[in-house]
């Protein structure tokens, strides 16, 4: 364990699985004290248990980032130990269908916005005053390849990520006079509950997709956020693009099949 960041405390909102779950697990590791957040409160408590049995310093959230009330009374009951947060990884995210425009289930679109745009804006305006006020921090928004290019079908969710890859920059500007980095990071296809979820528990269409790829793992991305926040104080990166070596674009993937 790195003592250097023993006193350093990262946030990480749907740490329940995926991506979340593993850059929790890395910081950690790493001897940061973890505050993680989800909806799912009984994952929250196991994952606590594992990270704490390591020797971790863990603290868990317990809310949807959808309810405004509910980040601010979450983010509020922090103890004085824990408000001093250095990292906020916005990862709390999720698509919903893959249907034509004039097909899309609204329901869907809904919840696509109010959790990846909203529920990013809810997290950020509660915490990053804390930064702000200490003149230090970090904010990590995990968009996607989809807030880089769109593809057929991804209408939405892709416009959602737009808007992630849109607020990160516009947080960057916002946050300079502060002394705070932001980094958008904009994986590419990463095998995680991501399809099971869009294709709400068809796993049969979510196996479909990753078919003869190599794709991401979670691990892949906690490294490179690790790698990120691990650089010098001057220095920020401001945006970063992630693909297997077998995918160049959303369109484009080499299937070895």
């Amino acid at each position: 364990m790195l003592n250097c960041y023993m006193e350093k405390t990262i946030m990480v909102t749907g740490a329940t699985a995926g991506f979340g779950r593993a850059i929790a697990a890395k910081f950690a590791a790493g001897g940061y004290k973890v505050i993680i957040t989800g909806r799912r409160n009984e994952r929250l408590l196991e994952l606590q248990k594992e990270l704490s049995d390591s020797g971790a310093k863990v603290l868990t959230l317990n809310f949807d980032v959808r309810d405004l009330d509910s980040v601010k009374s979450a983010v509020n009951s922090l103890p004085s130990g824990w408000k001093d947060i250095d990292i906020l990884v916005n990862n709390a995210g999720l698509a919903v269908g893959l249907s034509r425009i004039n097909e899309g289930d609204t329901d869907d679109w809904d919840r696509m916005i109010d959790t990846n745009v909203k529920g990013l804006l809810y997290v950020t305006r509660t915490v990053a005053p804390l930064m702000v006020a200490r003149g230090s921090g970090h904010v990590f928004n995990i968009s996607s390849i989809a807030g880089k290019e769109v593809y057929e079908n991804g209408n939405v969710y892709c416009a959602s990520k737009h808007a992630v890859d849109a607020l990160s920059k516009a947080m960057r500007i916002d946050m300079l006079s502060h002394g705070i980095k932001v980094t958008n990071i904009a994986p590419g296809m990463a095998e995680t509950e991501f399809s099971i979820v869009r294709f709400k528990g068809d796993t049969e269409k979510a196996d479909a997709v990753y078919r003869g790829v190599k794709s991401l793992t979670a691990e892949d991305i906690a490294e490179v956020i690790w790698f990120c926040a691990s650089l010098p104080g001057h220095v920020c990166i401001n945006d970063l693009t992630i693909t297997p070596t077998q995918q160049a674009g959303t369109g484009h993937l080499n299937r070895k099949v």
